[in-house]
């Protein structure tokens, strides 16, 4: 039996179907409406760290992007709110206007809708431990149909845009991040679509 590990490299997050990333529990409109039946709204009980992009504009609370980053200048992108967050604190942030970004992996804590920063280091320096997915092994693939795999990856899209930051079908599999997963999402995955069809990855992963 095939068993889907709880990390990936970021490169396999970053590829294929995007959606926006929006406020966890909370539809485009900022509704609760969670059509996937499940809470996602997910705390972390410990620290975690996270790859991606901060964004300010003007007085408005940095967000932290670990989503799809539209490439624009400015960027624009969306992601829950940082907290302790000092420009002045960090080096390689950019300012165009009114809006300042800058790539950084941040560490900290997660409480299911906001991060608290803790420590951030520039992403161009930032070195994690390489990690091949297994599932990406060929003498691993999947056996899912790729039809069924694209219309598993639309009704996501379209029943859950607030849980699903970006999705890729890769190896016969269904790769799915999302913020933050205990386990649950990855078990309601497996329960709706039968298991070994998504795999569910954080893109906010625990500190160990």
């Amino acid at each position: 039996m095939k068993i889907a590990l709880p990390l990936v490299a970021l490169a396999v997050l970053l590829t294929g179907c995007a959606t926006p990333a929006i406020t966890p529990g909370a539809s485009s409109d900022g509704s609760s409406s969670d059509a996937s039946g499940i809470g996602v709204a997910i705390a972390a009980p410990g620290d975690v760290v996270g790859q991606g992009t901060v964004i300010q504009t003007a007085d408005a609370a940095p967000q932290l992007c670990l989503g799809a980053v539209a490439e624009s200048y400015p960027p624009q992108c969306t992601g829950p709110e940082v907290t302790g967050w000092d420009w002045a604190a960090v080096d390689g942030e950019e300012t165009s206007g009114d809006v300042t970004w800058g790539a950084y992996a941040v560490t900290g804590g997660w409480d299911g809708t906001r991060f608290s920063e803790k420590s951030a280091i520039m992403l161009a320096l930032y070195d994690p431990m390489p990690f091949i997915d297994p599932l990406l092994d060929p003498e691993n693939a999947g056996d899912t149909e790729q039809a069924e795999l694209e219309r598993i990856q639309t009704e996501l899209t379209e029943s859950a845009p607030f849980l699903v930051l970006t999705s890729s079908i890769e190896n016969g599999y269904l790769f799915a991040s999302v913020l933050y997963d205990d386990g649950s999402i990855q078990a309601w995955a497996d329960q709706k679509y039968l298991p070994d069809t998504i795999a569910i990855r954080p893109a906010l992963r625990d500190v160990e």
